[in-house]
C-alpha cells in the first residue's frame, strides 16, 4: 500500500499537465471519487481539474506523507503535510482510500490543520 500512496501524491504534486493526466490514470479507476470539505468530484477529469486548482492555488506548494501508512483489506488511510517545498507545512490532513484491483476508487479526504487566512 506504500507505493499507491506514494503514486497518488506523486499525482497531486505533478504540475505538468501530461504528467498529472498520466500519473491519475495510473493511480485512480476512471469513476473514481474524491471527496474532502471543499470538493467532491469523480472521473479522471474532474479529479484532475481539482488537483490543478489546488496547484494553482498554492503554487511551489508540495504534498509530503506525513507519517505511517495503515491498511487493511482494500483500504489504506494516512496523514500528509502540505507547504512550500523548503519550508514547514501549513496544512494537514488525512485521507482514506478504497483500492480496486492496485488503484484507487474512492478517497475520503479530512483536514486537520487549516490556518485561518490562507
Amino acid at each position: 500500500m506504500n507505493i499507491i500512496v506514494a503514486q497518488y501524491l506523486e499525482a497531486w504534486n505533478a504540475t505538468d499537465a501530461t504528467t498529472r493526466t498520466a500519473a491519475i490514470a495510473r493511480v485512480f479507476t476512471e469513476t473514481a471519487t474524491y471527496t474532502d470539505p471543499l470538493v467532491a468530484v469523480t472521473g479522471h477529469h474532474e479529479l484532475d481539474a481539482a488537483i490543478a486548482g489546488v496547484q494553482a492555488q498554492f503554487p511551489g506548494w508540495v504534498f509530503t506523507l506525513a507519517g505511517p501508512v495503515d491498511a487493511h483489506h482494500d483500504q489504506v488511510r494516512f496523514t500528509w503535510n502540505l507547504g512550500p517545498a523548503d519550508g514547514p507545512a501549513i496544512i494537514v490532513g488525512f485521507d482514506v482510500a478504497v483500492i480496486d484491483n492496485g488503484r484507487i476508487s474512492q478517497v475520503l479526504g479530512f483536514l486537520d490543520k487549516v490556518p485561518a487566512t490562507l
